[in-house]
């Protein structure tokens, strides 16, 4: 929806500027540890990465694919993610029950989103949003385990809220230069920033931050599985748009999913450093 308003630029940079920049106004006011310095500079790199990367590739594979077949292709996120962990210095080795849970909730995700998938057009447009959004979840996977090993003692909304304007400012300037498309103002797409900003945002990505600090990655990497399955209800809740046999079967093979990994899952390889004994207190 927001994008019937915004360019795919506009989009990214106006969404994150306001988020980071509310966020980071309402920590300060309550005396929140700000970073500086170096510090200050590697959590902004690592927003540019995760959100800049990561949601960019998104945005800008949703002007050519449907939301549908966006939801199949950055199902892929979690293998990313514990990939990655895997080969950076020090990480979590992969655990093969973790990776049969991501299984599981990578074919529930499949069904649940396949009807939808298929409706797309056959063309260079699909295999062209495959690829953008898989450089998306590399430079997302990416992003937050170098944000994983950045010593810091702000809290992670801190550190997310730096993360979103750093990724806003960062996309916004060139957007406004170089992305001459119109902004088409309307009360739909309002409602559709405003729900961004403050859910999807401030309130979803403030969760990522918090859970990327306290859980092992291999968990927090499945929130792409539960994402669908929010959809859904929501489609149902506000739309009536049908909820069957089939949405029942692939919500509950992706909960069983999200059980296995939740029960079979390794502490993080960081939980006990001074870092995150810090940020507790």
């Amino acid at each position: 929806m927001a994008l019937e308003m915004f360019p795919p630029g506009h989009l990214l940079g106006t969404r994150y500027v306001l988020s980071g920049g509310i966020l980071l106004a309402a920590s300060m006011l309550r005396g929140a540890h700000v970073p500086r310095g170096r510090e200050l500079f590697s959590i902004a790199l690592s927003g540019v990465m995760t959100i800049g990367l990561g949601t960019g590739s998104l945005i800008f594979a949703e002007t050519w694919i449907p939301s549908g077949m966006a939801a199949l292709f950055i199902s892929t996120s979690p293998f990313w993610m514990t990939g990655v962990e895997a080969l950076w210095p020090g990480g979590t080795r992969l655990h093969l029950p973790e990776i049969a849970g991501m299984g599981v909730g990578l074919t529930g995700t499949i069904l649940l989103v396949w009807e939808s998938a298929l409706k797309a057009p056959h063309s260079g447009a699909i295999i062209g949003g495959f690829l953008l959004m898989q450089f998306g979840c590399a430079g997302w996977a990416a992003g937050s385990i170098f944000r994983r090993r950045i010593d810091t003692r702000a809290h992670p909304v801190v550190t997310g809220a730096i993360q979103q304007l750093a990724c806003g400012i960062t996309v916004l300037i060139p957007a406004l230069l170089f992305e001459h498309d119109r902004v088409h103002f309307n009360t739909r797409g309002f409602s559709a920033l405003f729900y961004l900003v403050f859910f999807g945002s401030i309130a979803g990505y403030s969760a990522y931050a918090y859970a990327l600090d306290r859980l092992p990655v291999a968990l927090v990497s499945i929130y792409t599985y539960v994402n669908p399955i929010v959809a859904v209800f929501l489609g149902w809740l506000f739309y009536r748009e049908p909820f069957g046999v089939r949405e029942a079967m692939a919500t509950g093979i992706i909960l069983m999913g999200v059980t296995i990994v939740k029960r079979f899952g390794r502490a993080p390889a960081i939980e006990d450093t001074p870092e995150l004994e810090r940020s507790r207190a």
